[in-house]
């Protein structure tokens, strides 16, 4: 089979991608899931489209290869061009410009009429053996009105096609379209907005630009059509901890999360066979399937922004039981700022001033674990630490004794 850069899978290609390109930094001889050409085909097909954003180190395994971007020197998100190089018949191709020319005029037409002038002006003058049916065009005009490229009018019992009004005037919008593009978490839209655009450079860049979302905009997109209807969903999930193996998960999907650290993308859901909120890394979604609308979508949704108001991240605990952890910590004359951070960063938790140097902080959460690289931050400041998970407590001390051991340094940082 010739190699080709189009694809007919984007899931296959995004965890390729997080295998090889992102995450996993696998050599050749590593890639045991299909033939040794497979794995030169999907190298070849994605260096065709991120060429000149690749970088490879050699070890004793071999050559690995990944990617390597400066967020400063890139204009727009080189992932989103995996999305355009989507496969397509011959067919496809084919009907897509005889429908759009049949309809140039601006008169409507209605099914029998196209099926009709597509026979007697492109298939007769081209002398094709190849015919279209009924059900063939109907199908096509269905999907071209759901992706806004024809609208529809009803006439009696026929439902006569025109193009689309396009009235927008993209230029206008440009630089809110590129911001969009980089900075929104389905920012693959706003890519196709600026193809079509006549200047392609942009006045954005980013310090700090996490592009890693754009592998997850199919499966974004398929959870927020699910939450604008209110329906469950089901999700196929594959972990690090399945070794590949797909789990299915019945959930009524709720909101999104995004970290501002690392730019992960999570969603809050309620899960229907262990009846209680939880969280699922976008990552991890293989596939989502939209289910039926969901009655009782005001009730759980309640019960999931009742649970986010103890969430200090996204995580859990192995039992949905809630934390209870107090800092106080000192400040001196001038350090007027480390209050105002803690007002800033407390999230879920309360600051209480004990006096006009000592200040407590305290939280009920889900996962106390998840606070302890932000708790680090204040090391020198601590007067007290406590927390009602004594697993927590002897992280945080254990890892204050291992840093004094490597650096030295204060034997009071913590009392």
């Amino acid at each position: 089979m010739a190699y080709s850069e189009l694809i007919k899978n984007f899931e296959c290609i995004r965890d390729y991608m997080r295998q090889f390109y992102v995450y996993g930094f696998k050599n050749r001889s590593e890639y045991d899931a299909k033939s040794a050409r497979s794995y030169d085909n999907e190298r070849r097909r994605i260096e065709s489209w991120m060429g000149d954003y690749m970088s490879f180190h050699r070890d004793a395994g071999g050559k690995n290869v990944f990617l390597s971007v400066d967020s400063l020197n890139i204009s727009a998100n080189p992932l989103y061009q995996a999305f355009k190089a989507k496969s397509f018949t011959p067919g496809d191709i084919t009907f897509h410009f005889y429908i759009l020319d049949i309809l140039a005029d601006g008169k409507g037409r209605s099914v029998r009429e196209i099926l009709e002038e597509t026979a007697q002006k492109y298939l007769f003058c081209f002398q094709t053996e190849q015919g279209l049916d009924e059900s063939t065009v109907r199908k096509k005009l269905k999907e071209y009105e759901g992706l806004g490229l024809l609208k529809s009018e009803k006439h009696g019992r026929e439902l006569f096609y025109n193009r689309a009004e396009d009235c927008i005037d993209l230029e206008s919008w440009r630089e809110a379209i590129a911001f969009f593009s980089e900075e929104d978490p389905l920012g693959v839209i706003g890519s196709y907005l600026l193809d079509k655009t006549q200047a392609k450079s942009s006045r954005f860049s980013f310090k700090h630009h996490y592009i890693l979302h754009a592998l997850d905009s199919e499966v974004l997109c398929s959870i927020l059509l699910a939450i604008s209807e209110n329906r469950c969903a089901e999700l196929t999930v594959v972990t690090p901890r399945s070794r590949g193996k797909a789990r299915m998960h019945t959930v009524f999907p709720w909101k999104m999360l995004i970290s501002t650290q690392t730019g992960r993308q999570y969603m809050l859901c309620y899960h229907y066979r262990f009846r209680r909120p939880m969280t699922f890394r976008l990552d991890n979604l293989c596939k989502v399937k939209a289910g039926a609308q969901e009655r009782q979508a005001k009730k759980y949704g309640n019960w999931c922004e009742k649970y986010r108001e103890n969430l200090w991240g996204v995580a859990t605990g192995v039992e949905p039981a809630l934390d209870h952890l107090e800092m106080t910590i000192h400040v001196d004359g001038g350090e007027e700022y480390i209050v105002e951070r803690l007002e800033r960063e407390k999230r879920c938790g309360s600051v209480e001033a004990m006096d006009p140097s000592t200040y407590r902080f305290s939280t009920d959460v889900y996962d106390a674990a998840e606070m302890l690289p932000w708790l680090r931050t204040f090391i020198g400041r601590i007067v007290k630490f406590k927390c009602t998970n004594p697993d927590v407590v002897h992280t945080f001390y254990s890892d204050l004794a291992a840093m004094g051991e490597l650096y030295g340094g204060d034997e009071d940082a913590v009392q």
